[in-house]
């Protein structure tokens, strides 16, 4: 099977980062190895950790904005292939929003050249409804786009968007990245970003 670059998006609560440390297991439960990484931009939980929010954590390799993931993962995999332990089989990216476009492209330099299938995982909109760059990027070069889906904070329809939330209220205005989790943001759809306040 022809490797793939798949971003899989959701909006905030959707299971990302539980999916992603699922497949991560799986591989490992099959004796292949993974190369994992998330933003060092999230230090919730420390630099360079992957953690979902029903307590599942690992460490991860921190990407920051100057890091070459195709020369980190050729260097990885030949180091690994040389030490008799098998080339990388799969790289996984959590927090993907925050990757930048020459990230993206790195990413697909791993899957065409390497022949590694990378996965990210991440936001396709900050909370005012503008695509991250990382997403940006990602939906134009991905091979495989996948939607995961959760329901709206509100109501039951499916969440689309990313309520930000201070003491309680909506906020609309503000930086595009505030590292936050259930209490900062809300998933939402639609109707209820516009309308936080009014029943359905």
């Amino acid at each position: 099977m022809m490797a793939q670059l798949f971003f899989r998006y959701g909006a905030m609560s959707s299971g990302k980062t539980i999916e992603i440390l699922k497949v991560a297991h799986n591989y490992e439960a099959q004796g292949r190895k993974i190369a994992l990484m998330t933003s060092g931009l999230d230090t919730r939980d420390g630099v360079g950790t992957v953690a979902s929010r029903i307590g599942l954590h690992r460490k991860a390799i921190p990407v920051d904005d100057k890091m070459n993931l195709f020369d980190l993962v050729q260097a990885k995999s030949t180091k690994d292939e040389e030490a008799g332990d098998g080339k990388i089989a799969c790289v996984l990216i959590d927090e993907a929003q925050f990757l930048k476009k020459h990230h993206v492209l790195e990413c697909a330099r791993i899957v065409d050249e390497l022949k590694i299938p990378v996965m990210a995982f991440g936001l396709k909109n900050d909370f005012q409804n503008h695509l991250f760059e990382g997403s940006e990027n990602l939906l134009i070069y991905a091979d495989k786009i996948e939607e995961m889906k959760t329901i709206c904070h509100y109501c039951g329809h499916k969440a689309t968007m990313n309520l930000r939330i201070n003491n309680g209220k909506p906020v609309y205005e503000g930086e595009q990245v505030q590292i936050g989790g259930d209490e900062s943001y809300y998933p939402v759809c639609r109707f209820h970003y516009f309308h936080p306040d009014t029943i359905r």
